[in-house]
């Protein structure tokens, strides 16, 4: 094969990134600090090195510049020189091979080496030392694409909020052992268009995935070294490319394949992103992208001594979300995901890390702003973790209009509400509600609660109910990592039990938080596997473990528990698909009068009374009764009953009028109730259950 001929020349004034147009290549890559920027260009295996060109231009602390010859397939990687003063925040190195931020594609592994450190690992003061090895032989390249993929007349369901139901998984963990699915693509985006896995997501009833990170990420070298790995991916390496782990075919169209094959079938794809922080870690951690290319502006440095970086998100450094080069680039990656990808939505990770400004985190900061005018992103689902680990880092409710929320307030709730916590009874009423006293405010909706009871961090829904202790040895940490406080309870005996009683209990328990999550008004958000009862054997924290502990075994479909409890959510979410008051579009506060006397929302004890001042304030009270009145299109009043009880007896509840035939929708502590009329006066509730009733009335088509 011929050599190719590389002639670089000055380029138009860009955003930095690469540009094809066919016959060669645009670069540009930002640096404020740098001296000189390289150019390395190498084979499309990543192996050799075919030339190495000085990017000519310099424009607004862009470097650029054009090579002809450049094209599709071909990777690369920069070398940055610049000033070496980590107490100054600038950690130039060009003996390290550093990624394109904005790289698409990546080919090659990284490899563990004390090269891949700016400094001296092991001498005194390291991280001020200089070090002069070449990082190349244990680095990935970028590589440049095209990235044109035929979409087939794609269109994105646009599911409207209040319809939303997501559904959190892992992609490897999702199908690595669905024995049904071609074994090559299992654990893969292969899988996850495969049909049997959209009909799954399909008839199950969700309207969204939500995928844990499938940025290219780093396994930490601590785990790799210790046997373990990254699972989850909250350690990002570039947020342009898929994680090639994730592709059975090793091409980045496969994601937009099964992208495609979702929306066909009318399901979102969320996905979640790790923007906050980076895989560089702190001043110990390897010099690879970042940190090579402009530490001091893309960091959060401590003011008076920026060799240190500010780590509000517990992984060792914060990008700096003040910084407008910053902020474009995470820009960029959104909207590349949108329009390259089709993709519906992200969850941002600690996101309140990315509404941090100098004086602190600040609802009005120019991500947010930026966020909010932005056109392309203006029909996406924006979901934030409203918290990190900085200075005021929990700000649930003070995100943008416009996005939602996690609300771990809400999982916490339900979780303490049905172990039989005291005082849960007001709080209880709140999450049903969609936690009206933090998200009514500047015109958002219910919606903006994402209302959970278990996310990928934390027990499983089968552990909630058999562990009171986390059990997280597998993770080589002496059980010291993951929560300490997950409001759980084993109900007698830790962990698996052959008691059929308390079998029987626990199955209850879940129903009872199922049938409270998925008649809660806000956005419900499942996990992958809860529908089937799975356990992670009580570990909380399974960030580091790829393999049957975190797998979903789909053998769960075949057991009595596993297949009853897989029936009762689907019909749960039909049911919230049928009647709208389960999934209410507009706060209710009991001031809206739809008959004399008969307010939207009424809450009462088993005696069939509205609720005192009082009775709120009762640290006892396990019961609690809520009606929901709406009036339909027919022009009749549809109506619903809500029936808590959280005590350890059965509790006949009096009904509040007007009595109407009724029909039992739920009663959680059967797997399937009768759906026969009811005479609407009276109503028992078992122990640690849950009843829903509702009237049929014109217009309202029932069950």
């Amino acid at each position: 094969m011929a050599e190719i001929e590389f002639v670089m020349s000055p380029s138009r004034p860009g955003p930095p990134g690469l540009r094809w147009d066919g016959r060669g290549t645009d670069f540009a890559v930002f640096s404020a600090h740098a001296t000189a920027v390289e150019l390395c260009l190498y084979d499309e295996r990543g192996r050799r090195e075919l030339a190495r060109l000085p990017l000519p231009e310099q424009t607004g602390e862009v470097w650029h510049g054009h090579v002809h010859g450049a094209r599709p397939g071909l990777s690369y990687g920069y070398r940055v020189h610049g000033p070496w003063q980590p107490e100054e925040g600038h950690r130039f190195n060009p003996h390290k091979l550093l990624l394109d931020p904005h790289a698409r594609r990546l080919v090659g592994e990284l490899t563990w080496h004390d090269a891949l450190y700016g400094y001296r690992v092991g001498s005194k003061r390291a991280d001020l030392t200089f070090d002069r090895r070449d990082s190349a032989p244990h680095m990935p390249r970028a590589v440049i694409v095209d990235d044109h993929f035929d979409w087939q007349g794609d269109v994105p369901p646009r599911i409207p909020w209040a319809d939303t139901v997501i559904y959190e998984l892992h992609l490897r963990g999702f199908t690595r052992l669905w024995e049904q699915l071609p074994e090559r693509e299992r654990g893969t985006f292969g899988a996850l268009g495969h049909p049997r896995v959209i009909d799954w997501l399909r008839r199950l009833g969700v309207t969204a995935v939500e995928l844990l990170p499938i940025h290219a990420f780093v396994r930490d070298r601590h785990l790799v070294e210790a046997g373990l790995t990254n699972y989850w991916g909250y350690n990002s390496l570039a947020w342009f490319a898929v994680e090639p782990a994730y592709l059975s075919d090793g091409c980045p169209s496969q994601l937009k394949w099964a992208v495609r094959e979702l929306h066909a079938a009318g399901i979102e794809v969320l996905l979640d992103v790790v923007y906050n922080h980076t895989c560089e870690g702190n001043e110990l951690g390897p010099t690879l992208s970042w940190r090579g290319l402009d530490n001091a502006s893309y960091y959060r440095l401590l003011p008076e001594e920026p060799r240190f970086y500010i780590n509000d998100t517990g992984c060792g450094n914060s990008l700096d979300f003040s910084h407008p080069r910053v902020i474009q680039l995470v820009m960029d990656s959104l909207r590349y995901w949108v329009e390259e990808y089709h993709i519906d939505g992200f969850r941002f990770d600690l996101g309140a890390a990315m509404g941090r400004e100098p004086e602190g985190f600040d609802p009005g900061s120019g991500f947010f702003d930026a966020l909010s005018q932005d056109p392309v992103l203006a029909h996406t689902k924006l979901i934030f973790e409203p918290w990190d680990l900085g200075p005021g880092g929990y700000q649930l409710g003070q995100h943008p209009t416009g996005s939602a929320e996690w609300n771990d307030r809400y999982r916490d709730t339900l979780r303490r509400f049905w172990r039989g916590d005291e005082g849960m009874r007001a709080p209880l009423a709140s999450s049903l509600q969609g936690t009206a006293e933090l998200f009514d405010q500047r015109g958002r909706r219910p919606w903006a609660s994402v209302n959970f009871i278990t996310a990928h961090d934390g027990f499983t829904l089968r552990d909630l109910v058999s562990y009171n202790d986390k059990h997280n040895e597998a993770n080589g940490e002496d059980n010291q990592d993951g929560s300490d406080e997950n409001y759980s309870h084993n109900w007698g005996v830790e962990g698996p039990s052959d008691d059929a009683e308390l079998e029987g209990l626990r199955l209850r328990l879940m129903r009872s938080m199922l049938t409270s999550l998925l008649c809660s008004h806000g956005t419900p958000m499942l996990v992958a596997g809860d529908e089937l009862g799975r356990t992670q054997q009580g570990n909380n924290n399974v960030y580091a473990q790829d393999n049957a502990l975190s797998w979903l075994d789909w053998q769960l479909l075949e057991t009595e528990s596993g297949s009853g409890l897989l029936n009762f959510v689907r019909r749960l979410l039909q049911l919230r698909r049928d009647y709208p008051l389960l999934r209410c579009e507009c706060f209710q506060h009991a001031e809206i009068e739809l008959a004399p006397g008969l307010w939207d929302v009424h809450w009462f004890d088993e005696r069939g009374e509205a609720l005192e001042e009082t009775d709120w304030d009762n640290p006892l009270a396990r019961l609690l009764g809520l009606r929901r009145l709406a009036r339909n299109a027919a022009g009749g009043l549809d109506l619903m009953l809500l029936l808590f009880n959280s005590d350890s007896v059965a509790h006949r509840f009096q009904l509040p009028s007007p009595h109407r035939p009724l029909i039992c929708l739920v009663d959680s502590q059967d797997w399937q109730p009768a759906t026969v009329e009811e005479e609407g006066v009276s109503r028992e509730v078992a122990a640690h259950s849950v009843v829903v009733l509702a009237s049929r009335s014109p217009g309202q088509r029932g069950d």
